[in-house]
């Protein structure tokens, strides 16, 4: 199988020479480094195609955000930007927004708002959701840092078997020509070469990729902290205690005309 996979990918030549004079022990190790191989392109080819609708989507949802001044505005639409972390991140934070709306709200001049601690909890759910997506970018990375890292070693590691193997042969035959030895490192060293036909590609997509997923992060962070300060602003209750105290007096010359006033009823208006 090896062969078969090897084979169209080396052609003919000096490289085909090299595999087919390689050791058992070589083989096997070029084997493995086919496979993390095929997993590194795997995620290569999969990751580029998220990070890419991730940055499309996510251009198009800041964009209709930044359209409207109303936090809960795009949820209330129905639209839609699958693709975007920003928008997960914005769907999380206004369900939870809007789930202290319907059970905990405080009425101020008519307008439902909420409290200081139900918006630490709204907070706190946009900390969770970054932090969600921010995971689910980085998801496969470990793969290509091991190709990175790891394919030269495990090159390495045959091409020293393999020469090991070599030199033992020599010994064993009592012949020291360049001849006898030629296959045997050529063998060798083929291992080092595929280690690194895995290495370098995979080197360049995960720089590549890890400044994007890093771009996209803060991008998300910023946009998590502009969302929050804009839920303060229109649905948080950030009334002064004079305020608190005009608006519960209020209430309580509503209720005076309904039943006699007493400091119970001063003290549930507050």
């Amino acid at each position: 199988m090896t062969t078969i996979l090897i084979q169209p990918i080396l052609a003919s030549g000096a490289l085909q020479f090299a595999f087919e004079k390689a050791t058992v022990e070589g083989k096997i190790t070029i084997s493995v480094l086919i496979f993390l191989s095929l997993f590194s392109w795997t995620i290569i080819i999969s990751k580029f195609r998220q990070l890419t609708l991730a940055r499309k989507w996510s251009k198009r949802f800041f964009a209709a955000y930044l359209g409207t001044r109303e936090p809960l505005d795009i949820r209330r639409k129905g639209d839609e930007f699958e693709g975007s972390p920003a928008y997960q991140l914005y769907l999380r934070g206004a369900d939870e927004l809007d789930y202290h709306l319907k059970n905990n709200p405080k009425l101020v001049k008519g307008e439902k708002k909420i409290s200081s601690a139900a918006f630490e909890a709204v907070k706190l759910t946009l900390e969770e959701a970054a932090a969600a997506e921010a995971m689910a970018l980085e998801k496969g990375m470990i793969v290509l840092s091991t190709a990175v890292a790891g394919g030269p070693f495990i090159g390495l590691l045959g091409t020293v078997w393999g020469v090991m193997e070599t030199f033992a042969g020599i010994a064993r035959a009592n012949s020291a020509s360049l001849t006898a030895m030629a296959p045997g490192v050529a063998g060798a060293l083929i291992a080092t070469v595929v280690g690194l036909l895995v290495a370098i590609p995979a080197m360049f997509a995960y720089n590549f990729m890890v400044t994007t997923i890093r771009g996209i992060t803060q991008e998300l962070d910023g946009f998590a902290a502009r969302y929050a300060t804009q839920i303060d602003h229109s649905y948080v209750e950030n009334r002064n205690l004079e305020e608190k105290i005009v608006d519960a007096f209020s209430r309580f010359e509503d209720r005076k005309s309904v039943r006699p006033a007493n400091d119970t009823a001063i003290a549930q208006a507050l």
